[in-house]
C-alpha cells in the first residue's frame, strides 16, 4: 500500500482529482458493465476512501451514468472529451479510479483479477501476443 499524493486528469485535461494517502486495492475486473463501459477486455481500477479522493479542477465537466438497480456499478466521464473518469460507489463508501487516468504510476500493482468467468470469449493473455515498442512493421 501506497501512502502519498498522486493527481489523475482526463485527455483533455479539462478535469483533474488528486487522491491522497491509501491507494486502497487496485484489481481488474472483466465483468460485462466494466467491459462495455471501457470497450475493452477488462477495467484496471483502484479502490479509495471518499475521504482520500478530491476533485481539483473542472468537476463542472464530470457526467455520471448510474444503473439503479446496481449498487457497486456507475461511471463518470468527462462531458467534453468523454474520457473515463473516477466514481463514487452508490453506497458513498468507496471511490472507484479508472487506473488509466492517473498522472503517474501509482507505485502499486493489480492484486487480483475478478468476475473472470465473464471474461470475454475473445480474450488473450498479452504475454501471449508478440509485443512491439511501436507501431508494428507493415506487412
Amino acid at each position: 500500500m501506497s501512502e502519498y499524493e498522486i493527481t489523475g486528469s482526463c485527455l483533455c485535461g479539462k478535469v483533474a482529482y488528486v487522491i491522497k494517502g491509501n491507494l486502497g486495492i487496485f484489481q481488474y475486473c472483466s465483468c460485462s458493465r466494466c467491459r462495455k463501459f471501457t470497450g475493452s477486455a477488462f477495467a484496471s481500477n483502484l479502490f479509495v476512501s471518499p475521504d482520500n479522493f478530491e476533485w481539483i479542477d473542472g468537476e463542472k465537466y464530470v457526467g455520471r451514468y448510474e444503473l439503479k438497480e446496481v449498487k457497486y456499478f456507475a461511471t463518470a466521464f468527462c462531458t467534453n472529451c468523454g474520457s473515463s473518469l473516477p466514481w463514487l460507489v452508490q453506497t458513498g463508501k468507496v471511490v472507484v479510479i479508472p487506473a488509466g487516468t492517473l498522472d503517474k504510476d501509482p507505485q502499486i500493482r493489480p492484486s487480483q483479477n475478478i468476475f473472470c468467468a465473464s471474461r470475454a470469449v475473445w480474450f488473450e493473455e498479452p504475454a501471449s501476443l508478440p509485443e512491439y515498442d511501436e507501431l508494428p512493421p507493415r506487412p
